[in-house]
């Protein structure tokens, strides 16, 4: 798996977290993908540990490490004539140009399409976005939380009307959902351009994957009566969709479409085999006009075992129910950990830390992950790499280029 992409070279010029972590999944299946940081500062990203967030003060920096693992990071001012020149001699050498700048900061910077386009015509150039490159705020600043959660309507969607507040997301909840677009369109445009000589623009925003997520309440809002907290209030048609609270206070969610087909073998393992010919409870349309009754004889039932012993009850009934697990639970889920989706990596110096798989899996097969690199640890090696010698490089640090 991890040989995919080889030969496919990305220099990265992003930020924070969406793009950089489209990065790690390209750099997971093979891409050498050249992380370009400022050389004193680095991404912002790695500042979020002195904020306590996600890692703790001392230790890995979890954040870095799983949206940068596997790549090389290089240090170069970009502000100044010369770092400008050595990031256009390394796009001038790759496949795919990433970037999380803003459409104005890379024209100003002279790094736009027709700019880079001149130096490497093949170039794929990717661009990730908060509200997208056209119309009247294509260059206001924009974070998941602001352009995927907020503006894309997935916070109201999700709060309750009833709600004191809204209902925040979790870290990185847009960026990542909106990395797996990114990477899949880098992907494209390589298939593309492989197979008709191509090269693409690849754009990708917060704002359009959280309408991609929400597209079925987007798109049945088109009916003047449609009204999307209605399902959180109404008691549920089919009682067999919906969540149910346990003895200790936990949660099992029942996904049961077709109900017809699991209802007899439901009430079997649930120990009512009496149900099975109640005629309230008989096919869909009965427990559907009875949905308030058996929902409540469900929630009675459901209230009367814990999580554990309700877990054990059903463990032979073939149909689509899950416990809501705690994501310290879901570390060590049976399951997640059997298709390795979790994988220990070796920071180096004896720390060892878990980070999150690639999602997309190849020949049955999970790629051993690497570490994010330091700020500018493959410099020197990049740009010997490109053809510079020695004293040329010594006398960029010198001028503070590197």
């Amino acid at each position: 798996m991890s040989g995919i992409l080889d030969g496919v070279r990305i220099v990265e010029l992003a930020q924070w977290i969406f793009v950089p972590s489209a990065g790690a999944l390209l750099a997971d299946l093979g891409a050498d993908v050249i992380k370009v940081e400022d050389p004193r500062r680095g991404d912002p990203v790695r500042g979020l540990r002195t904020q306590g967030l996600g890692s703790g003060r001392t230790g890995p920096d979890l954040a870095m490490h799983q949206n940068n693992r596997g790549k090389r990071s290089v240090g170069i001012d970009i502000k100044q004539k010369e770092g400008r020149e050595l990031l256009l001699e390394l796009v001038g050498k790759a496949d795919v140009f990433l970037t999380s700048f803003r459409p104005a900061s890379l024209e100003r910077l002279g790094l736009g399409v027709e700019a880079l386009r001149s130096r490497n015509s093949e170039l794929i150039y990717a661009r990730g976005h908060g509200l997208g490159v056209r119309g009247p705020d294509a260059n206001r600043p924009s974070y998941d939380m602001s352009a995927f959660w907020s503006r894309g309507g997935i916070a109201h969607t999700l709060t309750p009307p009833d709600a004191e507040g809204p209902v925040m997301q979790r870290p990185g909840f847009g960026d990542h959902t909106t990395a797996m677009n990114l990477a899949f369109g880098i992907a494209a445009a390589l298939f593309r351009r492989e197979r008709r000589g191509e090269p693409s623009v690849v754009d990708v925003s917060l704002l359009g994957t959280a309408m991609w997520v929400l597209s079925s309440d987007v798109v049945y809002a088109g009916n003047a009566d449609y009204e999307p907290h209605a399902a959180m209030r109404a008691a549920p048609a089919n009682p067999l969709t919906a969540t149910y609270r346990t003895r200790d206070g936990r949660f099992l969610a029942l996904v049961m479409l077709q109900a017809d087909r699991h209802w007899a073998d439901f009430c079997r393992h649930l120990g009512r085999p009496e149900w099975v010919a109640d005629p309230r409870y008989a096919d869909a349309t009965a427990r559907r006009e009875n949905a308030a009754v058996c929902t409540k004889e469900l929630k009675e039932l459901f209230a009367t075992r814990t999580l554990a012993e309700w877990e054990q009850q059903l463990a032979g009934l073939d149909a689509a129910w899950e416990p809501q697990q705690s994501v310290r639970e879901l570390r060590d889920d049976v399951q997640a950990r059997a298709n390795g989706y979790l994988t220990e990596v070796d920071g180096g110096n004896g720390e060892r830390f878990d980070l999150v798989s690639n999602p997309c899996q190849f020949d049955e097969s999970v790629p051993p992950l690497r570490p994010g690199p330091e700020v500018g640890a493959h410099t020197e090696e990049v740009l010997l790499e490109l053809g510079l010698g020695w004293d040329e490089i010594s006398a960029l640090r010198a001028k503070e280029v590197l």
